[in-house]
């Protein structure tokens, strides 16, 4: 959860040969194909409701709309569920929710966390209550101790400030323990933001580690994690509530480069699968990967608001600009023949 805000933007440049107009490159910032907010007209679609938080950090990290969105299409190879995608950490009709077998979150955390704005998370507890799946990603899982008590209750340990450290570091998985969120993952290693020394509730009851990984004793950096000198660490857990209810939490995902990891990819699909109680194939849920789907639908950062929009339309105006004189130079080389 690092803010940097070293950016370099680079404008395109446009090259003409021979009056020919070579293809445009998708817009990398263009989220306009990514359906947000559409429900499921199939009333027997198992529907799972994706929130994206809000722009947060630098080009290529937090990409929370964008993860949700790659993460949407790696769900939607299994049949019958219905991802629904949500922007800006919290939908603009909470009726969205319901009849979800599953709600996740990839977005800020602590007291930015979308849920912790007025009433929000009593609506949330009303679906808990029903047994809804719950999954947290990445900086998701960080809350304030005011909510931490029941985040307990809903995914059974939480990023807790006074004792957790989130560190960059490369985990190596050795181990990958036998459960239906595992299914078809192999040991593998990745360099990531990996949250650790979580608050954990009672005894860890109903908690299933997932990853578990050794970290350098150097990023051990608050009073508490100092206590455990080598010792592994979870960074991804399942967690069974008594109510039967299911959740996820996994504190990876800084970069929207690491879904390129097979491995990584495969378990957060199986996870929220999991959580929305589908049943895993032995091989692990389909989740193959479109290259373009890790440079699509990104947040346009590094500016202000107002900046960016500047920037974006002077762009436009002058790929327009472009296009007018290429239409001009076949005016007259008409004309000349």
């Amino acid at each position: 959860m690092r803010h940097s805000w070293a950016v370099v933007l680079a404008l395109p440049l446009f090259a003409f040969r021979c009056g020919a107009r070579a293809e445009e490159p998708p817009d990398p910032y263009d989220q306009s194909k990514a359906p947000v907010e559409v429900d499921a007209t199939d009333l027997n679609a198992l529907k799972i409701v994706l929130v994206a938080g809000s722009r947060s950090h630098g080009p290529g990290d937090h990409e929370y709309f964008a993860g949700m969105a790659l993460l949407a299409n790696m769900l939607k190879q299994t049949p019958n569920v219905f991802p629904v995608l949500v922007r800006d950490g919290w939908p603009k009709n909470v009726k969205i929710f319901d009849g979800a077998k599953a709600i996740a979150f990839f977005s800020d955390g602590r007291g930015g966390h979308p849920i912790l704005q007025k009433g929000r998370l009593d609506l949330l507890q009303t679906h808990i209550a029903r047994g809804v799946g719950w999954v947290n990603l990445h900086y998701s899982v960080d809350y304030p101790r005011s909510a931490g008590d029941r985040i307990l209750t809903w995914m059974g340990g939480y990023y807790d400030e006074a004792v957790s450290i989130n560190p960059f570091w490369k985990a190596n998985f050795k181990v990958i323990p036998e459960h239906p969120v595992t299914r078809g993952v192999k040991p593998f290693a990745q360099q990531d933001e990996w949250y650790y020394n979580m608050r954990w509730c009672e005894e860890l009851k109903g908690v299933t580690p997932l990853l578990k990984a050794v970290p350098p004793d150097g990023t051990r950096g608050t009073a508490d994690a100092k206590k455990y000198p080598g010792r592994e660490e979870i960074v991804a857990w399942a967690f069974e509530r008594p109510d039967g209810g299911r959740a996820f939490g996994f504190t990876g995902g800084h970069s929207q480069r690491n879904f390129a990891n097979d491995d990584l990819r495969r378990l957060l699909t199986n996870a929220i699968l999991w959580t929305a109680k589908v049943e895993i194939p032995a091989e692990g849920a389909k989740c193959d990967l479109d290259p373009k789907d890790l440079t699509t639908n990104l947040d346009f950062k590094g500016l202000d608001p107002a900046a960016q929009l500047k920037l974006r339309e002077e762009v436009k105006a002058l790929k327009a600009r472009i296009a007018e004189l290429e239409k001009e130079n076949e005016a007259l080389k008409a004309k000349a023949k």
